[in-house]
């Protein structure tokens, strides 16, 4: 299978996954022949990529750090949970046992990505329509576990991050549709309404029980800056626990990877240039670091171009180095396709770089003018 840019789909590409919606239910099948309207329908989706199949790489075997049932599941909670809370219109309506539900998940969760030896972060690799709230939730949970790995965070304190960042939005629940839907810029009023989801967030998690405080304190702390530039409290530096600082940038990576209503998802080494240009005054040095040595900024399946001239396919990913992976060259220089591709690791050919990835955008925004990741 190959990963493939939604504008460079072709009619006559057969889907290599599924694609499921917000609810975990399987829209279009394995092997479906994609049509001109359906590609149009999914690029109005709000889907950046699919992964296809292809005769030369369909043997490559796609990472999951969690298991296809366990992700379906944990969707269907965090929808079920988080709209209840919207539609109650009040801090004081609906949730009773929510902490339990929530606690639940994240064993199950904690379960399937402890079992896995060697983690990173990678694109999700099931195919949602729908990159809603709670999508978005569980994301920047995962990645925020692996990173929790990489400092050997025991089980305590995998429970709490994991947590915090499943949550981090939950006060978003509290947010008018309209204003969080908008299509377009928000005003500095609905800007100022939204920034309130980090108060509310904490509001409803802070005396929740089986919900640790800490974890609450994420929900209020994932906009602050290390400038002190951030909000709710204009906290800086050491005074925003790791756990804020390590979700503010996996929240930031989930969304700028991600289509969303006012921008078009960038490509993961693109998202990982646009947090290293917030280093040290948006985002903390250390974890941008850490985030950057177990990113896969070069997904499985990803068609690039090398130093060569030559086009691959990402085959395999080394968790030392996963900037430098195993790579399938499948067209020469000039374009032709090989009737035997073969395999080339960057690990060891280090005169070999990769120059280009299929779908690229040439423009890349600065941090100044990033879109409000809120």
């Amino acid at each position: 299978m190959r990963l493939i840019p939604i504008h460079m789909l072709q009619p006559g590409m057969r889907l290599g996954k599924r694609i499921y919606n917000d609810e975990g239910i399987i829209l279009l099948g394995e092997q479906v022949e994609l049509t001109a309207n359906l590609i149009t329908r999914l690029g109005q989706l709000g889907l950046s990529y699919v992964y296809i199949h292809d005769p030369n790489t369909d043997d490559i075997e796609f990472p999951e750090l969690l298991r296809e049932e366990t992700r379906i599941q944990a969707m269907k909670e965090i929808k079920t949970q988080f709209s209840k809370l919207s539609s109650s219109g009040s801090m004081r309506g609906y949730y009773p046992h929510l902490g339990k539900v929530f606690v639940g998940l994240m064993e199950k969760i904690l379960e399937d990505i402890s079992s896995r030896q060697d983690v990173m972060i990678m694109l999700t690799g099931m195919q949602s329509m729908d990159h809603a709230l709670y999508e978005h939730s569980l994301n920047v949970c995962i990645y925020s576990l692996v990173l929790g790995k990489a400092l050997r965070y025991d089980n305590k304190k995998l429970m709490e991050l994991g947590l915090g960042a499943l949550l981090h939005d939950i006060g978003k629940t509290q947010i008018p549709a309209h204003i969080l839907q908008k299509p377009g810029k928000l005003t500095k009023e609905e800007y100022d309404i939204v920034k309130n989801h980090t108060v509310y967030g904490f509001k409803l998690l802070k005396d929740e029980p089986g919900i640790p405080l800490i974890s609450a304190h994420c929900a209020l702390q994932h906009h602050e800056r290390m400038d002190g530039r951030g909000y709710p409290q204009g906290l800086s530096g050491p005074d925003i626990h790791d756990y804020g600082k390590l979700i503010a940038l996996t929240d930031s990576y989930d969304a700028m990877t991600t289509n969303r209503i006012y921008q078009n998802a960038l490509l993961p080494h693109q998202a990982v240039e646009m947090l290293f240009a917030g280093s040290g005054t948006q985002y903390d040095q250390k974890m941008l670091e850490l985030f950057r040595d177990y990113a896969a900024i070069y997904p499985v399946g990803l068609t690039v171009q090398l130093s060569t001239g030559e086009t691959a396919v990402i085959v395999r990913l080394h968790p030392e180095a996963p900037q430098r992976p195993v790579v399938r060259i499948i067209m020469d220089q000039e374009g032709n396709t090989l009737t035997a591709p073969y395999e080339l690791d960057l690990f060891h050919r280090l005169s070999v770089m990769i120059t280009g990835v299929m779908g690229e955008s040439s423009s890349v925004l600065s941090i100044a003018e990033q879109p409000q990741f809120t």
